[in-house]
């Protein structure tokens, strides 16, 4: 094999890399590519475009944050380690937008309202 043959074989071999998922692509920690299969089984519309799943898997990332965060700042305020039911629902109902978005929704060992 010349030396011209193994310089291209070296480079066709670096030019394959491995696959890269759609989550680490847009830098997200959610799966994009669970979040496609749902956009498509259910049939929402007939097609979905590529970049759909990749805009509400940020979403729901970013909301999820949003609530951990709050929650978290609640548990340090209880004195916990750990973020419970309780603390997410404090969450939630403290926060002006938050509780407009989880205005019908029933956190389950959330408690009632506490006497603060």
């Amino acid at each position: 094999m010349s030396s011209t043959a193994k310089n291209d074989a070296r480079k066709l071999k670096a030019s394959r890399s491995k696959p890269v998922s759609r989550s680490t692509r847009a830098g997200l920690q959610f799966p994009v590519g669970r979040v496609a299969k749902i956009f498509k089984a259910g049939k929402y519309s007939s097609r979905v475009s590529a970049d759909a799943p990749v805009y509400l898997t940020a979403v729901l990332e970013y909301l999820a944050a949003e609530v951990l965060e709050l929650a978290g700042i609640k548990a340090r305020e209880n004195t916990k380690k750990r973020i419970g039911p309780i603390h997410i629902k404090m969450a939630c109902t403290n926060d002006e937008e938050l509780s407009k978005l989880f205005e019908g929704v029933t956190i389950a060992s959330g408690g009632g309202k506490p006497n603060i």
